[in-house]
Order: C-alpha cells, then sequence, then structure tokens
C-alpha cells in the first residue's frame, strides 16, 4: 500500500475543515455505533475463532465497552467541544482568556490481539469526536476479527477519513516512517519504545499504553472468599491475556494456605473441574507465546491447573506457590493463566519489591483497613489501582486509563480521550479601545510597578 498517499488524501480531507464541525463528527459516531451494532454477531463469531472467547466476555470485554464509550462520546460532545473562558490576570487588563480544543490532524492508532475490538475501536471512537482522520492499523494475529472489522470500516467510512490497514510487523515499521500528527499505539513495551522512536523524527505527540507487572496483594485482614473470587476473574478472563490482570500476588503468610484454598475453590466454581471442556475459557493466541508459558510452569510448585495441550493452545488456569523474587516468571510480564504467588509479613518489604522494579499498569489491594490500603498506595506508584478488586478501573470511563513509566505515557476512556486526541489551544482576545502604556518601551522606572502588578 502507498502510505505516503493515504496520508496525503487524509490530511487534504483535514484541512477542508469538514471534521472540525460538531455535527460532522455526531454523524460520524453514529455510524460507527450502528455499524458495531450490525456486526456485533460476526464480531462475536469471530471473537471466538481467533481467542476462543465466550460471546459474554466479547460483549462485556469488546463490543459492549465500545458501544458504551460511544453512547457517552455522543452524549458530551457538544459540550466539550466549545471555548471554554479561563481567568486572566490583572497585568493583562482589557484581555479575556479562553482554550479551544482542536484536533491535532491524522491519527495513527496500533492495536494488539488481546482485545482486538475494543482496543482498536475505542481509540477510533475519541480520534473521530476529537474530530480527526484516522489511520487504523490492527495486530495481524487475529485474522478472522481483522476480516470483519475491515468490512466493518469500509462500509461505514471513507479513507480519506477513516482507513483500515492491514500490516505485519515489517510493514508496520514502514508505516511508522511516515508523518502522523498524533500516534495512540496500545501493545508490548519493546515495540512502545520503537514507536516513540519513530515518532520522534517528527516529533510527534504519542500514547503509548503498555503493560507490566501488575501486583496483587492479600493482607493478613482481607476478606478471603472474596479475594480468592475477585482474583480468579480478573487473572483469567480472557485466559490471562489482559494488560491489567494482576501478574503475580503477595499473600500475608498468615493467611496464605486458605487463600490458596480458596482460589483453587473459585477456580473449579468459575469454570469447572475441566476448564479445557468449559466453552467459557478462551484459548492461548499462537503458539510462540504458548511454548514461552510452558517455561513459567517448572518454576515454584504447582497448586492447581498446570495441564495444556500445544494442539488446542490450551492451559489450564494455574497457581504457582514456592516462588522467589529472582525466580523467571517475576522478571517478565506473564500475559497467560499462570498466577504465581509469593508471600510476606511486612507489607513495606512488598512495598519496596515494587518500587525496586518497573512501575506497573495496575496494583491491587485486599484488605479491610483503609490506613493500610492508603499506605501502599501512598508509597507506590502505578497507572491505576484497585482496593478490594481487580480490573475494574479499567470499565469506568470516567476514570483516565494509561500507565506511568515503563507502563505507558498518556490516557483515555471518555473526555480523556477526547483531550488526549485534541490540543487544547489558548486563546487571548485583548481590546483595541486602549492600551496599557506600562508594557511598551521607554521603560524609564515602570519597573517598580511592575513589579507591584505582578506580585
Amino acid at each position: 500500500m502507498n502510505y505516503e498517499l493515504l496520508i496525503q488524501e487524509q490530511r487534504s480531507f483535514f484541512n477542508s475543515r469538514t471534521t472540525r464541525e460538531v455535527s460532522f463528527r455526531k454523524a460520524s459516531l453514529k455510524a460507527l455505533y450502528q455499524a458495531v451494532k450490525r456486526y456485533e454477531r460476526a464480531l462475536t463469531e469471530a471473537l471466538r475463532t481467533d481467542l476462543g472467547k465466550a460471546p459474554f466476555e466479547s460483549y462485556a470485554t469488546e463490543t459492549g465497552i465500545v458501544l458504551n464509550e460511544i453512547r457517552y462520546m455522543l452524549k458530551h460532545i457538544g459540550r466539550w467541544s466549545r471555548p471554554k473562558r479561563q481567568r486572566t490576570p490583572l497585568f493583562l487588563f482589557g484581555s479575556c482568556s479562553r482554550t479551544q480544543p482542536e484536533p491535532y490532524g491524522v491519527v495513527l492508532v496500533l492495536s494488539p490481539w488481546n482485545y482486538p475490538v475494543q482496543l482498536l475501536l475505542s481509540p477510533l471512537t475519541g480520534a473521530l469526536a476529537a474530530g480527526n482522520c484516522v489511520v487504523l492499523k490492527p495486530s495481524p494475529y487475529t485474522p478472522q476479527t481483522n476480516r470483519v472489522l475491515k468490512q466493518l470500516v469500509s462500509e461505514t467510512f471513507a479513507p480519506h477519513h477513516v482507513a483500515f490497514v492491514e500490516a505485519d510487523n515489517r510493514e508496520t515499521v514502514r508505516l511508522l516512517q511516515e508523518r502522523f500528527d498524533y500516534i495512540f499505539y496500545t501493545g508490548s513495551v519493546p515495540f512502545g519504545k520503537r514507536v516513540m522512536e519513530a515518532a520522534a523524527r517528527h516529533l510527534t505527540p504519542v500514547t503509548l499504553e503498555l503493560g507490566g507487572k501488575s501486583p496483587c496483594i492479600v493482607d493478613a485482614d482481607a476478606d478471603i472468599e472474596t479475594a480468592a473470587r475477585r482474583i480468579v476473574w480478573g487473572k483469567f478472563v480472557n485466559c490471562g491475556q489482559t494488560c491489567v490482570a494482576p501478574d503475580y500476588l503477595y499473600a500475608h503468610r498468615s493467611v496464605k494456605q486458605r487463600l490458596l484454598e480458596a482460589l483453587v475453590r473459585e477456580i473449579e466454581r468459575q469454570y469447572g473441574t475441566s476448564p479445557r471442556h468449559n466453552p467459557d475459557y478462551p484459548r492461548i493466541i499462537r503458539r510462540e507465546r504458548f511454548d514461552r508459558l510452558v517455561l513459567f510452569l517448572k518454576q515454584g510448585h504447582i497448586v492447581t491447573g498446570g495441564a495444556c495441550d500445544e494442539n488446542d493452545l490450551y492451559i489450564a488456569p494455574t497457581v504457582i506457590d514456592g516462588i522467589r523474587p529472582g525466580d523467571r516468571v517475576m522478571s517478565e510480564e506473564i500475559f497467560g493463566p499462570i498466577l504465581p504467588v509469593l508471600e510476606f509479613d511486612d507489607i513495606d518489604t512488598v512495598i519496596d519489591y515494587i518500587n525496586a522494579n518497573e512501575k506497573p499498569l495496575a496494583l491491587y489491594y485486599f484488605g479491610k483497613g483503609k490506613k493500610r490500603a492508603d499506605h501502599v498506595l501512598r508509597h507506590t506508584s502505578s497507572g491505576g489501582a484497585c482496593i478490594n478488586d481487580v480490573v475494574t478501573q479499567v470499565g469506568n470511563h470516567h476514570l483516565p486509563f494509561g500507565g506511568v513509566g515503563h507502563s505507558g505515557t498518556g490516557a483515555y476512556h471518555g473526555k480523556y480521550s477526547f483531550d488526549t486526541f485534541s490540543h487544547m489551544r489558548s486563546v487571548v482576545t485583548t481590546s483595541t479601545l486602549f492600551d496599557l502604556n506600562l508594557k511598551f518601551a521607554p521603560y524609564g522606572n515602570k519597573l517598580r510597578w511592575v513589579r507591584k502588578v505582578l506580585r
């Protein structure tokens, strides 16, 4: 594909100023909403083929989230797009100030394979609401879902407004050589660095939604049954292939054994005695990742799970005890249905371990004491956090979703998506009826008056 020509066509359409009109933005969002509704069944079937997702999971974590995001944008886009008056300091007497959100122009959205519908169409929603033209580039590892998405996008938008581009990693590198006005990337840390390097050549602003090892802490006073139920759900949804899934579990020594037993019961309750035959339990995306995950099973000792089948890309929900901080499973993001468990006596030991590593995308704490939870939050850093729950911070579009440090830069969802894809322009309008002579040369003895005004 001629990427240079495509971007030229999009930039030409953007410069026609059509996308700046709020009425056009609303019409685009409504068209996207209807398209997602129309293709919902086809997307559900494609997600089942590519990832083994159940219809409930496909709606709850993919299409339903997108539809809700579009509805929220449509409700608020008119207000968000209006200029907002700002305070003007005394030394600018005779002027008034405002901020005016304006679209960047041509935006590139690079999405991953683990949530191929949500993580492509949710950023698209924000980019359209802000008035941009968009190039969409999905992961090549979900071919059936991509086929449906390509048809959805091509039927809904002209390519000079929204274009769907299929490319492997090599082609993606070539695409990144082009000049965009904004790049939004969701994926791994190593490729995120390559995206930022490519963007730096053109000084293009970026949002990087990455990952990392998100810790989960179960303290001595936690409600064990509740913690187990919520951790099992958040860890094994989408077969553990979730960027905000609990990556490892630190349990207080006094409750660890009870927690392990509760986790075993909860896995059986949610997925049955044979998760492999449970239609609600997905599969690993491809052989390469399967082989990598199998290596983790050789560490510690398996409390439950551990079964795997390379022909079916199946790995059972697995809990591993006897893990040490220096083990390989603790050195890289797992991104699969394996939960390593460590124990602690002093909460500050856990805090020190978290702070000694890269900042995670999420942090989860289970315990009844508010002071203890506040202590953990106050002495650690993460993109987001939950107290007595996991993953649910992603589902609230009133909250920004994003990372910090190696887990990402920038945030989106709801109003934060609109802000991410908008440049906030500062405008000062000054009266022509008079001038304050104070600011003009010659300055003479004006300095003392300026000091008083500024003070």
